[in-house]
């Protein structure tokens, strides 16, 4: 027999053949898909040692007369057993800490019946307590059994041997990721799903009970993004009895990850062979995407050349723009915005086991995603991505506040919980332009205010931010100083001490940007600080000595706030 579970079958099947008719489950039925690759026959009470994983006990129940003479290990293979009061007890928890698949206990010849506490362990473990017919022949078992496990391994490995050729033909015939799908849904039985390398879908294959049994289970995000980060690879997944089992299979191709292959079964039945099947298609899949890559380099070459070229305004006429566009299956003919997005330059607050991917890959994985997204909301809206930033056109309609509603949507769509380790990113949002096929200049315009935005907010508000072109209010003028540090001298010279870092003067300056904010209204600006009133005048008194008497100077006033808004830009 082979090792292992690989080509084992589940106890619930092994009890179907002739010579186990009559056997009845005493307890612990919810361990009936336990596989069973071995047998052996125990008629001493010192077993323990010899047991193996997988393994379906037979006895005659003479050993377990003096299951208290057993000596039962310390720690088992998952960690310290239970200690149970009833020696058999004790010995169901031993065997099912080894891996050991159930226990038959041929009845009434040695033993009448199985102690309570042994029948609660053994339900409590989920290992079966089986009875065998006081008449059954143990060689009888042992040879229905064995020919019961070789015909399902040679089914297992014809079974493969058709998977692999059907891969193969539908290789040749210049078949897609979802042909592959549907294929291996249909000779292992499972829902199966190829996704990104951060687990994004890319094709998915089963009938639709099984595709919904896949995607009920708890290892998609909400936006329904596999969870690439939380599971281990080229192992099965053991999930709850009702939830069946999960295979995940890296994709890997040219030393480059392209992504998973995720197969479940309702009935719980993926083993090692089921595993070592995807990694066959794991194969195919790689040289599949890797054609894809390449014609989709070309493509994306192509479309992003043209984009570019429309954004900077050297694609032509507004007709020639428009039926270009058209042509690349995009519509610009409708009110949209230009968003551009940007990685964080020096961002290391990635996690999972992609943190240490080159830039590139980073910026190929956050091009991905928004494509992704954006697809799935709108395939006819242009997404490409550039060495340095990722341009989307954006349909939008409605208020200014539905607007940035909808791009907020899509940020946090593609930003879900840093899917597969990708680092964060900042987006600069145009104005609306209302209809980009008749007037490429005003996407041309669009294009600067986002790249304009995205660097502005960044500076402003930090990393993760998104800022909007019509929200920049004087940070638009201020970014149109070209030297940053004719920002700060200018703050420096207004402000003067107070454009430390003091807590202090950190505190200071809150209380002076409130009073502005208050239009100089101390009676209000002292309740918004949950201040005395008199203590909000010694304060006033005090920024007065400090910066002149801007209660009374509004040109004073002005260049103090303006000094406060550089202060608040970062990177100066």
């Amino acid at each position: 027999m082979p090792k292992g579970a690989g080509y084992g079958l589940p106890l619930q099947d092994v009890l179907k053949v002739d010579s186990l008719q009559g056997s009845t489950v005493l307890s612990g039925a919810s361990g009936l898909l336990r596989t069973v690759s071995r047998l052996n026959v125990i008629e001493v009470p010192d077993i323990l040692p010899w047991v193996k994983p997988h393994e379906l006990l037979l006895t005659t129940g003479f050993p377990l007369l003096h299951a208290d003479s057993v000596q039962p290990a310390r720690a088992g293979l998952n960690g310290p057993a239970q200690v149970e009061a009833d020696p058999m007890a004790q010995l169901v928890a031993e065997f099912h800490e080894r891996g050991v698949c159930a226990l038959a206990v041929k009845s009434g010849r040695y033993l009448l019946d199985v102690p309570a506490a042994a029948l609660e362990a053994s339900d409590r473990l989920g290992f079966p307590l089986l009875s065998l017919p006081p008449d059954i022949a143990f060689d009888d078992v042992l040879a229905d059994v064995f020919a019961a496990l070789l015909d399902h391994q040679a089914r297992t490995l014809a079974r493969a041997h058709d998977l692999q050729r059907s891969l193969e033909a539908v290789l040749l015939a210049g078949g897609d990721l979802a042909e592959v799908t549907d294929e291996v849904a249909r000779l292992l039985d499972v829902a199966v799903l190829i996704t990104t390398p951060d687990g994004r879908l890319q094709a998915s294959g089963g009938d639709a009970a099984r595709r919904a049994a896949l995607m009920a289970l708890p290892v998609f995000d909400a936006t329904g993004r596999f969870r690439t980060e939380e599971f281990s690879t080229g192992i099965v997944h053991q999930q709850e009895p009702s939830s069946g089992e999960l295979a995940v299979v890296p994709v890997h191709g040219g030393g480059v990850n392209h992504g998973r292959i995720v197969a479940h079964s309702i009935t719980g039945q993926l083993s090692e062979v089921g595993v070592h099947a995807l990694e066959r298609v794991a194969t195919v899949v790689a040289l599949l995407i890797t054609r894809q890559l390449a014609v989709a380099a070309v493509e994306s070459k192509y479309r992003g050349d043209f984009l570019r070229d429309a954004l900077t305004g050297r694609a032509g006429e507004p007709q020639q723009v428009a039926a270009h566009c058209a042509a690349l299956g995009w519509d610009i003919n409708r009110p949209l915005v230009v968003a551009v997005a940007e990685l964080e330059p020096d961002d290391d607050t990635g996690s999972g086991p992609h943190t240490t991917l080159p830039v590139r890959s980073y910026q190929d994985r956050l091009a991905a995603a928004w494509q992704q997204v954006m697809r799935s909301r709108d395939s006819r809206a242009p997404v490409v991505g550039f060495s340095q930033e990722i341009i989307a056109l954006i349909p939008v309609s409605g208020t200014t506040a539905e607007v940035e509603a909808t791009v907020a949507g899509i940020v946090a769509d593609v930003a879900r919980d840093r899917g597969g380790g990708r680092r964060s990113f900042c987006v600069g949002v145009s104005r609306v332009v209302p209809d980009a096929a008749t007037a490429p200049e005003a996407l041309t315009t669009a294009y600067q205010q986002a790249r304009k935005s995205v660097a502005i907010g960044r500076r402003i508000h930090g990393a993760g931010s998104v800022t909007h072109f019509g929200g920049l209010g004087v940070h638009r003028l201020l970014s149109l100083v070209p030297d940053p540090a004719e920002l700060r001298s200018f703050a420096t010279e207004v402000l003067g001490e107070l454009a430390g870092d003091g807590p202090e003067i950190l505190d200071l300056r809150v209380t002076l940007q409130a009073l502005l904010d208050n239009n100089f209204n101390v009676a209000e600006t002292a309740r918004s600080l949950h201040f005395h009133y008199n203590t909000l005048r010694y304060r006033i008194g005090k920024l007065e000595r400090m910066l002149g008497p801007f209660a009374t100077d509004p040109t004073l006033r002005l260049d103090i706030s303006l000094a406060l808004q550089v202060i608040a830009m970062r990177g100066l």
